[in-house]
């Protein structure tokens, strides 16, 4: 634990050479371009059928989108980013004795991709995790420091968990599912810390990839919402890759929101939305094997993607 980046990578001219990344993969001098182009849909405007009709369109088509006026009030949105800024911020004893007391019991914080994957390269990221839906549940293995994180983030969480049920309903509806074929899972909460780093060119903090799983991150007033590979197996849906880079100036911290879907659940293509002019692209698995070929292939999400894709398709 004492290897953490937030403890000592302050003091820091150059980058160790465990986080180079390797060329290929490096973000390079652009490290950050901003696009216009994702959706920002306004979940306060227009009626329903409005709203679900924006969101189908950004599901398919960029496989990202944005909502605002969501409902998850902005002050309760900063508190929790800075109550993650303050855990980060506390002395590195303070983390690793909170670490070695919890991280059995379903609450973890590690540096880079922990026991999740393996790179050839180090992540230039620090993790805050735990489990937080039922919140009656977990509460007590939050992290009691610093004062107040217990108090934000159990509200924040049960927040964001029905803005996440909201737009889940609204994606089932725009496919013109019932709830006979899909169900609410719980929740686990990823506070990630990407400390300033020397050479942000040469480093990232998370890699390509898409999430197996549906997770919802805040951005400003915002929450970011990408399309998970389990629901583009689905058809008609599009997850995107992406991935995230490093500054020099300073360190930020954002919070990620899983909605889990458990590892014996089989993720198949909906039947009523498969037909001979859209014929599924994926074969049926189970999450437990997705997970195992994701983390046995050197966490490359688009080599994985293609494990899955029925070999039919694989060749168009």
């Amino acid at each position: 634990m004492a290897n953490l980046l937030s403890s000592w990578s302050s003091d820091l001219d150059s980058l160790p050479e465990k986080y180079i990344v390797p060329e290929e993969k490096r973000p390079g001098a652009l490290l950050a371009p901003v696009s216009k182009d994702i959706p920002a849909i306004d979940l306060s405007e227009g009626d329903r059928a409005s709203i679900i009709q924006k969101i189908m369109k950004a599901s398919q088509e960029f496989g990202f989108f944005q909502v605002i006026n969501h409902g998850v009030s902005e002050k309760l949105m900063i508190d929790a980013v800075n109550v993650g800024k303050e855990f980060f911020s506390m002395p590195a004893e303070e983390m690793e004795n909170f670490a070695a007391k919890d991280s059995r019991k379903g609450c973890k914080v590690y540096t880079g991709s922990g026991n999740c994957g393996s790179h050839d390269f180090g992540l230039w990221r620090d993790t805050l995790q735990h489990p937080c839906h039922p919140l009656e549940k977990w509460t007590n293995i939050f992290p009691d420091k610093p004062a107040g994180y217990r108090g934000t983030t159990g509200p924040y969480t049960v927040e964001v968990r029905k803005l996440g049920i909201r737009i889940l309903d609204m994606i089932c509806e725009g496919l013109g599912l019932t709830e006979e074929n899909y169900d609410y899972h719980d929740l686990l909460l990823m506070i990630h810390n990407y400390p300033a780093c020397p050479d942000p060119s040469s480093a990232l903090g998370v890699s390509g990839h898409r999430w197996p799983m549906d997770w919802c991150g805040t951005s400003s007033k915002c929450f970011c919402i990408p399309i998970s590979f389990s629901m583009e197996v689905h058809i008609q849906l599009r997850s995107a890759v992406h991935r995230m880079v490093t500054n020099s100036a300073c360190s930020r911290t954002s919070l990620v929101n899983f909605f889990n879907c458990p590892s014996d659940r089989l993720i198949e293509p909906v039947k009523s939305l498969v037909s001979p002019s859209d014929p599924p692209a994926f074969r049926a698995f189970h999450m437990k094997e997705y997970l195992e070929v994701l983390f046995g292939k050197n966490s490359d999400s688009e080599v994985t993607a293609e494990y899955f894709k029925i070999k039919s398709q694989a060749s168009k």
